[in-house]
């Protein structure tokens, strides 16, 4: 007789396979599924939005428990990424953001007159340093919103990847019953 109880535990194994690739896939589309992320006031050019380091991609972790696929991260701010909100700006976060500035402003190449170049790569770093300066020049207290740029969660598209899992699963399940049928109704001949 067909194991139900395994039946569960391949779908929920496939599912979580199947959802962590489409999940992994939100970083690539820079959007959660067809939802593209928002742009930053001031876009920074290096990089692609949340995938600078790579660090939120990988510190998505996933378990199965019982009956559930849980998703978490390591990182303090995978969440406020994932769901959006307003963080106060503290000094700890002012002293990255000049860190994050002098970083950027530093990169910034000269020509031999001590003027900066006008290279894509300066303009680029330029953009940058003055988002960083901005953000540096906040004072403590003030409110900076994060928006939405979810890369976990329900969607359409998590819904049709249950199915197909189901579907798939339920597919290998009836073979099985008709091959423990067909051993059966041989007995009985």
């Amino acid at each position: 007789m067909p194991d139900f109880n395994r039946f569960l535990r391949n779908v929920l194994s496939d599912l979580r396979v199947e959802l962590t690739e489409e999940f992994d896939r939100n970083f690539e589309r820079k959007a959660f599924f067809d939802v593209p992320w928002a742009m930053p006031k001031m876009a920074i050019k290096r990089g692609s939005l949340l995938l600078r380091t790579g660090a939120l991609r990988s510190s998505v972790q996933s378990r199965v428990d019982n009956n559930s696929i849980h998703y978490s991260s390591s990182l303090a701010y995978a969440s406020i990424h994932n769901e959006g909100g307003v963080l106060t700006v503290t000094p700890p976060m002012k002293k990255f953001f000049w860190a994050m500035y002098y970083k950027t402003s530093g990169a910034i190449t000269t020509k031999k007159d001590g003027t900066a170049s006008k290279s894509k790569k300066n303009v680029a770093l330029s953009v940058e340093a003055s988002y960083w300066k901005a953000l540096a020049l906040m004072k403590v207290g003030s409110k900076l919103t994060i928006p939405k740029r979810q890369f976990i969660g329900w969607h359409e598209s998590v819904n049709t990847s249950v199915r197909t899992v189901i579907d798939n699963n339920l597919a290998e399940l009836m073979e099985d019953l008709k091959r423990d049928l067909e051993k059966l109704s041989t007995g009985f001949k």
